[in-house]
């Protein structure tokens, strides 16, 4: 084999920003200009949205979304317990007590039996993940949020372009944060942004995110707050908004992809993730369980030996040594599948034949 099977690559290109990005260099306006509208407007139209706040990741989205709802030390967040450490690290940021939930070990998403179980009074917001792009069970999770008057963050770090009985994410939680990494589908290099029907929240969020100002006072800008420098660039928003018209097509290329890996290794015992009915799945990350008797880090190095990229699903972090050291509540599922989940190649012109021959010789 002559190339590396990545796990992934962007879906962007130079040619395609090509023109706009001389014109922005000859302008000299390289932030709050016109790309940034254009990539907020393109948000708002493409998930049915009524707000979005760029931002320059969505770990300092989450941030920002903890801080609008007030959140604060003596505060408890209940957080889903399988993903990336950013989830948990956010509420830390705060000084509120993270309260890990566990997952559902088919779906990976937050149990809403477990959620149940751990709500009380210092329960102040809950952080649901949409587990590597799926928002499987995020209605029951919004019931239960409604029903105990608790505000409900969507971290959809992952899931742009998935959606819920036809509702794209983005126009479900209260609060719901998009990442523009460069391992995302959509990707701006770094970035994020916060999706929102609330104006006071879009509002606050907006001003807090450039640094206070609030329109003008005389002929300068007026300060009404302490606030952060979390904008996103001209060129950043340039490259968010040429893929957004694209990302359907993207997200159905990559379920075919998807279908083809499932039909060859289900018979081996690799289980795909299961999504709720209703639910669409942009597949962020093609995640299979591998069975028992497998040690998955062994398929993964074995992988690597033909020069093929896998990797875990993704965390646990109540078991993480930071957080089992501080809370000691490691969850028994989340730890389960950050051992045995595998995630695979896919994108578009990925080589599905070779990956899934080469499994087939590891099962041998």
């Amino acid at each position: 084999m002559k190339d590396r099977i990545k796990l992934i690559k962007p879906y962007i290109s130079f040619d395609e920003v090509a023109s706009e990005l001389e014109e922005i260099f000859d302008s000299g306006q390289l932030t709050k200009g016109q790309h940034v509208a254009k990539f907020v407007k393109s948000l708002t139209n493409y998930t049915g949205g009524l707000y979005a706040v760029p931002m320059t990741s969505a770990t300092t989205a989450l941030t920002m979304c903890l801080k609008a709802l007030g959140i604060k030390k003596g505060d408890k967040v209940a957080i889903s317990d399988f993903s990336f450490p950013a989830t948990a690290n956010v509420v830390e940021d705060v000084e509120a007590t993270p309260i890990f939930i566990d997952v559902d070990q088919d779906t990976y998403n937050m149990s809403v039996d477990d959620l149940r179980s751990k709500l009380d009074d210092k329960v102040k917001a809950v952080i649901f993940v949409d587990a590597l792009g799926s928002p499987s069970g995020i209605d029951k999770i919004k019931a239960v949020c409604e029903e105990f008057s608790i505000p409900l963050i969507e971290d959809a770090a992952c899931a742009i372009g998935s959606s819920v009985n036809g509702v794209k994410v983005g126009n479900i939680a209260d609060l719901t944060c998009f990442s523009f990494h460069p391992r995302k589908l959509l990707t701006t290099g770094e970035g994020g942004a916060i999706l929102t029907n609330n104006p006071e929240y879009a509002t606050w969020l907006d001003m807090k995110a450039n640094h206070g100002a609030s329109g003008l006072r005389g002929k300068v800008f007026d300060f009404i707050d302490f606030g952060y420098n979390y904008r996103m660039s001209e060129i950043q928003a340039l490259m968010g908004w040429k893929q957004i018209a694209k990302l359907d097509g993207i997200t159905e290329r990559r379920n075919l992809i998807a279908d083809q890996y499932a039909e060859a290794l289900e018979p081996l015992g690799m289980k795909r993730q299961k999504i709720a009915q209703g639910v669409y799945h942009n597949i962020q990350s093609l995640i299979f369980t591998v069975p028992e008797t497998v040690k998955r880090d062994d398929l993964i190095d074995y992988l690597a030996e033909h020069n093929i990229e896998s990797t875990l699903g993704t965390y646990c972090l109540s078991g993480t040594t930071f957080y089992t050291n501080k809370y000691n509540s490691v969850q028994a599922t989340a730890h389960w599948l950050e051992n045995h989940t595998i995630t695979l190649p896919c994108y578009d012109g990925v080589d599905v034949q070779t990956v899934t021959d080469v499994i087939s010789g590891f099962f041998a």
